[in-house]
């Protein structure tokens, strides 16, 4: 990691007391988040500031993996719209991760909670989705190194004290050279945001991404998850079920927004 160009030496080493201590032993009370892959501890370093900890529950080469490859990504980045590293610590079983503290939860939660307090204006929605497809683009054409995300979905967009986007989770995304079109990569990703063309080819490519990040362009439009429980095996995906049930208003909407998305990002053009 350390041989890397712009990995360990700009990214702060915390102690594991230190991590200790601003998390209060990893207490179960500041937990924030859990999922396969660990837990996201809320903590306060000493100077005040609050930060995520994400706290692997796995020790094998894979995690291990994963987390070399945030670093690495996360070392080159510099956008207003994706989470900032601030350190990691190297002395636990597993290597702990630490971020910047958003503290609005992710846009998951803005589309689906029924929470009085998530502002729900068509401003607001235009605003994120502006914002992430910048934090595309960047990572596509702007970045120190292109980078593929490969997972974008609205559980891994978080929300600011202002409702500002910030892309988060970068363990599935990948760096690749300039001259690249596309990667060739076991499928990664999650159902619903997956592109259909990436899934039947195993080449990953920029379309890829913004194949998912429109799939959050319809969910902010009609409020439903990527992938539904209920309804006929055609209508079960948020693709399919747009194509059948989608009124002439939400069309119109779908419309405005495109271009409205395309004077200010090239890549949806």
């Amino acid at each position: 990691m350390s041989s890397n160009e712009g990995g360990l030496d700009k990214t702060k080493l915390f102690s594991s007391k230190e991590l200790e201590i601003a998390t209060d032993q990893f207490n179960e009370n500041r937990i924030l988040g859990c999922g396969g892959q660990g837990m996201v501890y809320k903590g306060m370093l000493p100077d005040g500031k609050i930060v995520l900890v994400k706290k692997s529950n796995t020790v094998d080469e894979g995690h291990l993996e994963q987390f070399i490859n945030k670093i690495f990504i996360l070392s080159h980045l510099d956008h207003r719209n994706i989470v900032k590293l601030l350190g990691c610590c190297l002395e636990t079983d597993m290597p702990l991760i630490v971020y910047e503290f958003i503290p609005n939860g992710t846009l998951s939660h803005l589309i689906h909670d029924q929470n009085e307090e998530y502002p729900r204006s068509w401003d607001i929605q235009l605003r994120i989705a502006a914002e992430v497809a910048s934090a595309i683009s960047y990572l596509h054409s702007s970045a120190s190194i292109p980078i593929y995300y490969r997972d974008i979905k609205s559980s891994n967009i978080l929300l600011d004290e202002k409702f500002c986007a910030k892309v988060s989770n970068f363990g599935a995304s990948r760096s690749i050279d300039i001259d690249q079109t596309h990667l060739t990569t076991q499928v990664l990703g999650s159902f619903g945001y997956l592109d259909p063309e990436y899934f039947q080819s195993s080449q990953f490519t920029e379309r890829s991404d913004v194949y998912s990040f429109r799939v959050i362009i319809v969910k902010l439009l009609t409020r439903k998850k990527a992938i539904s429980r209920f309804g006929s095996q055609e209508k079960r995906g948020l693709v399919s079920y747009i194509f059948y049930v989608v009124d002439g208003k939400k069309i119109m909407c779908w419309i405005l927004l495109m271009l409205k998305l395309g004077r200010t990002v090239k890549m949806m053009k």
